[in-house]
């Protein structure tokens, strides 16, 4: 990008005020040019390739490596997660991958309790963190409790209205697991390197190597490490701007062919959009697809138009709405162009 709009500059300054150990990077991809510029609260600093946690975009990277083992023909979108769960009754229905792979299967983001909602969803308002920053105990699920949540809701098999679920993209990954015969970590660590050609992306967390985050008050927090966990599919992956213009490319380009099928209309979501493989895409503009991704401190925005050849990508280490910034960052690129 050139230099910046007034009104681009103000969003940035207004994010980064205050907050000293902020890390903001603003990337886009336009054709084969790049962008990547990263500021502080002092303004635009020395382009360094931060490692932050990219959060949920990790479902996106998910279910691109589920499309590549049903483009293998190792697994199918059909079939039941029974297949990759010992132990199941054998009459009973259990949710199909398509159904977990687009939020209708009819599970809830995670069964809450009132006060483990409060920490998901009302307390980062006056923290600036998720759960205390800490990794939930409530994601921390081995394959025990995965079969006895499982088993504990009854489902029909039909598909329901659209529901974000964390529990039901870590089924996904526990079934990517068992089908590469690597478990989920090494199969996905194998897929970003060799697949993907992001080097310097992997699951959990390197101490020396992914940034810290920060809460109000310039409170510093733990990296989430999912470790093991059943939920680690739906958000375990640590990344750099630079790799994730790699992927942005690969996707917008479909450079593998099997990606078509994420990128594909799979569940209505709502009058405004519609759900492929975790993706989410522009409803009657299905070219547009995106996703956004946070952890206890760190935010994470990806959107691509595969028609214009436009990719915007956004990450910082404080929770930061950066959603807003979208309107005024295809302004630039356009104006660019």
């Amino acid at each position: 990008m050139h230099k910046l709009s007034p009104e681009l500059s103000a969003l940035i300054n207004q994010e980064c005020k205050g907050r000293k150990h902020i890390k903001l990077t603003i990337a886009t991809l336009a054709g084969e040019d790049k962008s990547i510029r990263v500021f502080n609260h002092t303004g635009e600093i020395a382009n360094e390739n931060h490692t932050y946690e990219i959060g949920s975009i990790t479902k996106t990277v998910t279910t691109s490596l589920l499309a590549k083992l049903v483009y293998e023909g190792k697994m199918s979108l059909d079939d039941s997660i029974a297949k990759y769960v010992e132990g199941l009754a054998p009459d009973a229905y259990y949710p199909t991958l398509r159904r977990l792979a687009t939020h209708t299967a009819g599970y809830e983001y995670y069964p809450f309790t009132l006060r483990q909602a409060i920490g998901a969803f009302i307390e980062p308002m006056f923290t600036g963190t998720r759960f205390g920053g800490k990794f939930p105990e409530i994601f921390d699920i081995n394959e025990e409790k995965m079969k006895s949540l499982i088993l504990k809701k009854k489902l029909k098999d039909k598909d329901y209205p659209w529901q974000y679920s964390n529990f039901g993209i870590g089924l996904v990954g526990h079934a990517i697991g068992v089908a590469s015969g690597r478990g989920y970590l090494d199969a996905t660590d194998d897929f970003l390197a060799n697949d993907l050609g992001m080097k310097d992306s992997y699951t959990g967390i390197r101490p020396d190597t992914n940034l810290r985050g920060f809460a109000k008050k310039d409170r510093e927090i733990d990296n989430w490490d999912f470790g093991d966990s059943i939920i680690a599919g739906a958000g375990c992956i640590s990344s750099t701007a630079a790799d994730m213009l790699t992927y942005a490319r690969i996707q917008m380009n479909e450079e593998l062919p099997y990606l078509k099928l994420c990128h594909q209309k799979h569940a209505p979501i709502s009058k405004n959009g519609d759900s492929g493989l975790a993706w989410l895409l522009k409803k009657d503009n299905n070219h547009v697809i995106m996703h956004s991704g946070g952890t206890s401190a760190f935010h994470s925005f990806l959107a691509i138009d595969k028609h214009k050849k436009i990719a915007i990508l956004m990450m910082a280490n404080y929770l930061v709405d950066l959603r807003k910034f979208v309107t005024e960052i295809v302004k630039e690129l356009e104006k660019a162009s």
